[in-house]
């Protein structure tokens, strides 16, 4: 079996991890799934922002592990979940790093969701 291999963010690919001063909040099929103002917004290289989520707010009884699971040079391995309450839309909607790499430990613990694969990820500045 092939060592999978581990890259560390460079200037040629950035990885940055902030926390939101938003509040963000995730809906799917009607159903808040998850609510939180401590968001972490992680940017790397050229792909769009991505809000990860803190487990504890997200409603963890709306989702369901799937089999489907990913493999990041940059973060590690990924396991994913569905919303069934999205229908077929949210299949793998959401994903989580549980043992990410030291360079991004500060994702550990959270989730970050599909924003085609659910209806809404709001960010709510201000009070």
């Amino acid at each position: 079996m092939k060592e999978k291999q581990i890259k560390l963010p460079s200037p040629d690919h950035p990885i940055s991890i902030q926390r939101n001063p938003a509040r963000v909040v995730v809906s799917v099929g009607g159903h808040v799934i998850a609510d939180t103002r401590n968001a972490l917004t992680l940017r790397e290289a050229d792909y769009p922002p991505v809000q990860y989520i803190p487990r504890e707010d997200v409603d963890l009884s709306q989702l369901e592990r799937t089999e489907h699971a990913t493999y990041c040079p940059y973060k590690g391995d990924c396991s994913y979940y569905s919303i069934p309450a999205g229908g077929k839309k949210s299949v793998n909607a959401v994903w989580s790093y549980e043992d990410p790499f030291p360079a991004v430990a500060q994702i550990r613990e959270h989730v970050a969701f599909y924003p085609d694969r659910v209806d809404e990820i709001a960010e709510q500045h201000g009070k």
